[in-house]
């Protein structure tokens, strides 16, 4: 599974902390916790003491491993040390909070008010955390060609590849790139390539590297006098640029908007019969549901405003009950808005009782709405803005054709589609369509321009804890926006402030 994986730095200030000692001023330290399941917290990391201080700027900075694909629940507790003891239930507690990972690097800084316990503030205790993350984001991009090899196949030409290799610490020489194979060909020009500089050389500009510039024979070297070289290695350019990173964008100031696309098609059974997908059991789930708060919960931290358009499709829509493949879950089109995660769950089970599922399944509809937002982001030419769809389903498209018209024009845009397959139908369409096998193209035998689709079947996940799905099909998604963005040459954003949460 690729994972977004990456270390990040956390930076902490406090201003206005209680005052526990007599005749002087706290001595605080604020450690940082992370939540291991069933409320219970693991400590991290902690900072510095700082002696006599209420507005205390602590120096050492707070690590954590950082995953967009979960909810990462932490807790910050600032605490008044007046011993030597590692342990702090002897220590006077002068507030804390709770937030996520994710509303941290999406902020750049967030500012929260101090709690000693869940809404009691801490006087007028505040704590401002500033993210960054830790990385070197140096490429070296190489271009090389070769000229004059020797033939080595019998009936045609050589067929050439190149290796890099980096001496290792301990001696021995690594390699660390090889590039492709290029059939009966003496004078290969390779594709240019990228190795990050810490992969290439650990970042050290003095380290050797190993490339055969003249491709010397030995056996052929000593039988001919007049033997020169079995060909020349030309080293086109060699560059060292900078790789912006998914966090780089994300505490830019890119905003991640997602919408839902929900299934109400006549195969998904009657809601009201408990073999229904859309049946909702007495503990008020359904597999629906249950994908709607795995994907939600992770990607509501990356959107300011958290209002998120939802939609239906394939069902008759109340007043005149004419079919739809666009239906706003709330029956606003003027306004599809939902608040919150919350709000999309409330729209679905309001909506259930008042529509009749129908048919076909038709996903080209929804996937061009979203993609028409895109575009218009796409417009400002800025990393400011990307789509995420969701889009949960229960069995075979019928508008294949359209959906991959669709997806290959939505594959040029700022957006991701996430499809969730419940039920137990055949997904192999869904399979189709997830970019991972190369082949999708359009109508007019046009290729994706990026991997933008991730199928996902809910069956593997039934017996799983819940954070396994979303971590599962969003786990590509930092790949994606990524992609996009280097393709259009766009750099981060800059956040104008920081944002008050």
């Amino acid at each position: 599974m690729a994972q977004c994986v990456t270390k990040i730095e956390l930076s902490i200030s406090c201003e206005n902390l209680l005052d526990k000692d007599v005749g002087s001023k706290s001595d605080p330290l604020c450690v940082l916790l992370q939540n291991i399941g069933d409320d219970q917290w693991a400590e991290l990391d902690r900072t510095e003491r700082i002696k006599n201080c209420q507005k205390p700027e602590f120096s050492k900075k707070l690590l954590i491993d950082y995953y967009f694909e979960k909810v990462q629940k932490i807790k910050f507790g600032v605490y008044d040390i007046d011993n030597k003891s590692f342990d702090l239930n002897d220590d006077d507690y002068l507030g804390g909070t709770e937030c996520s990972l994710g509303q941290i690097v999406s902020s750049k800084k967030l500012t929260r008010p101090l709690e000693l316990k869940k809404g009691k503030p801490a006087g007028k205790g505040t704590i401002m955390i500033s993210a960054e993350e830790i990385k070197d984001t140096r490429v070296v991009n190489l271009e090389i060609e070769a000229r004059s090899l020797d033939k080595k196949d019998f009936l045609g030409k050589s067929d050439p590849f190149l290796e890099f290799y980096k001496q290792s610490d301990s001696g021995p020489w690594q390699l660390v790139y090889r590039s492709e194979v290029i059939k009966n060909n003496l004078n290969p020009c390779w594709r240019r390539f990228s190795v990050p500089l810490h992969t290439f050389c650990g970042g050290d500009f003095s380290r050797p590297i190993k490339v055969e510039f003249e491709c010397i024979h030995p056996e052929k070297k000593q039988k001919k006098k007049k033997y020169k070289n079995s060909g020349i290695v030309i080293i086109k350019s060699c560059k060292i640029e900078m790789e912006y990173s998914f966090l780089d964008y994300i505490m830019g100031g890119c905003q991640i908007n997602f919408t839902v696309g929900i299934d109400f098609t006549g195969s998904n059974g009657d809601p009201k019969s408990p073999d229904s997908l859309h049946f909702i059991s007495p503990n008020g789930i359904n597999e629906y549901l249950i994908a709607i708060w795995s994907v939600g919960n992770v990607v509501q931290d990356y959107d300011t405003d958290k209002l998120f358009p939802a939609f239906g499709f394939g069902a008759q829509v109340p007043p005149n009950f004419q079919v739809s493949h666009e239906f706003a879950l709330n029956f606003n089109p003027n306004n599809p808005y939902c608040e919150g995660v919350q709000g999309i769950v409330d729209a679905y089970r309001q909506a259930l009782p008042q529509i009749q599922l129908y048919g076909p399944t038709n996903f080209s509809p929804i996937i061009n709405h979203v993609a028409r937002f895109a575009a218009q982001a796409a417009q400002q030419r800025i990393a400011a803005q990307y789509f995420i769809l969701l889009i949960i389903t229960d069995g075979e498209i019928t508008d294949l054709d359209e959906t991959r018209q669709a997806i290959v024009s939505a594959s040029k845009l700022p957006m991701s589609v996430i499809i969730v397959g419940v039920g137990n139908a055949d997904f192999k369409a869904m399979e189709f369509l997830d970019g991972d096998n190369g082949v999708l193209r359009s109508l007019t035998n046009e290729p994706v321009a990026r991997d933008i689709v991730q199928f996902v079947p809910f069956r593997r996940f039934k017996n799983a804890p819940q954070e396994a799905l979303s971590k599962t099909v969003l786990a590509e998604v930092p790949k994606q926006l990524v992609s996009y963005y280097k393709m259009q040459g766009w750099t981060p954003v800059k956040l104008p402030e920081a944002k008050k949460v």
